[in-house]
């Protein structure tokens, strides 16, 4: 297993020496054993950990798990560092979901402590099961082909997952052969949530009736798509930037002609990586909106604009595209 580890992170350089990494820490079985390993590898790869963890306060074991975690760092020699918050009062006065609200607070813990330490990458122990479940859930909303990549090993050169080659069961084995004995949140097997009816209904069924190997075979299947969608991502950078002329804080201005004789799939691509560049996320801009953003360029009629969200103006000008923020 710390073989397997050690190849992920070389196989997609997700370590480098004098990193200094925020490890998010939750005490369950794929955490612990991702700082576990870790904790084993930093003096051969030479880099820094420090833990963090967060208690959601939902549920009554949060504190045991809030001292097992305290306790295997202490026992280690691993700085930590823990935040108790409220999620379910987050939710309720955000008006989102207990999930949504619990992802978000985790990511800014984590971002304060990369920040407060000096770190410079935060670990997450997502793993290849995890992996296929967001697949799985991307297809059932309707996703474009870069959902099917599913979660990638590195995001932003800041975000890194150790354990995404590692299917659960090793992580699970790997636990009980060095007495880990890992915090197991009994939320995991209740099916109110969309990734948990995936996890213990619809993966197992498939399993059974359809394909054992369900996990490699998907796996398998977003390995082909990034290979894919990396190509495009490197075809649509350059494409963007012989038609990009002006980039400010306030507005990015595209070359209208050229953006119109692109084939369809790369306009929709150079209209989120304009947002991307514009905002730094593509967030609140859906497919629908890209549809019509093509249309109106395409339609190239006076001066026309559309606003997709408060956010964002574009304007079709003067043979030339204007993506104008109205953030304040």
């Amino acid at each position: 297993m710390i073989k397997k580890v050690l190849e992920t992170i070389k196989k997609y350089n997700l370590i480098e020496n004098g990193d200094k990494i925020v490890l998010g820490v939750s005490g369950g079985p794929d955490s612990i054993t991702m700082l576990d390993i870790l904790r084993q590898l930093r003096e051969g790869l030479e880099f820094e950990i420090v833990v963090a963890h967060i208690n959601h306060m939902i549920r009554e074991e949060a504190i045991e798990d809030e001292k097992y975690v305290q306790e295997y760092c202490k026992k280690n020699n691993i700085e930590c560092y823990i935040k108790r918050i409220d999620v379910e009062k987050i939710a309720n006065t955000k008006k989102i979901g207990t999930e949504e609200a619990g992802r978000k607070v985790r990511y800014e813990f984590f971002e304060e402590i990369l920040q407060k330490t000096g770190s410079n990458k935060i670990g997450i122990a997502h793993n290849k099961n995890d992996k296929i479940e967001t697949i799985i859930m991307h297809i059932l909303r309707g996703s474009g082909i870069s959902g099917l990549k599913g979660i990638e090993p590195k995001r932003d050169n800041k975000y890194i997952r150790p354990l995404i080659e590692c299917e659960r069961s090793e992580i699970e084995q790997y636990c009980e052969e060095n007495k880990l004995e890992p915090r197991i949140d009994k939320t995991n097997f209740e099916n109110e949530y969309t990734r948990n009816k995936i996890r213990n209904i619809v993966i197992p069924y498939i399993k059974k009736e359809f394909n054992p190997n369900i996990i490699e075979t998907m796996n398998r299947l977003s390995e082909l798509i990034t290979e894919e969608d990396n190509y495009l991502e490197k075809e649509t950078q350059k494409i963007y930037n012989k038609i990009l002329l002006e980039k400010n804080d306030k507005q990015i201005i595209l070359k209208l002609k050229e953006f119109n004789e692109q084939e369809t799939v790369i306009k929709n691509r150079i209209i989120i990586l304009a947002t991307k560049n514009l905002f730094g996320s593509s967030e609140g801009i859906e497919k629908i909106h890209i549809q019509d953003l093509i249309k109106l360029c395409n339609n190239n009629i006076g001066n026309k604009y559309l606003t997709p969200n408060k956010n964002l103006k574009v304007l079709v000008k003067n043979r030339k595209i204007f993506f104008i923020s109205q953030k304040d």
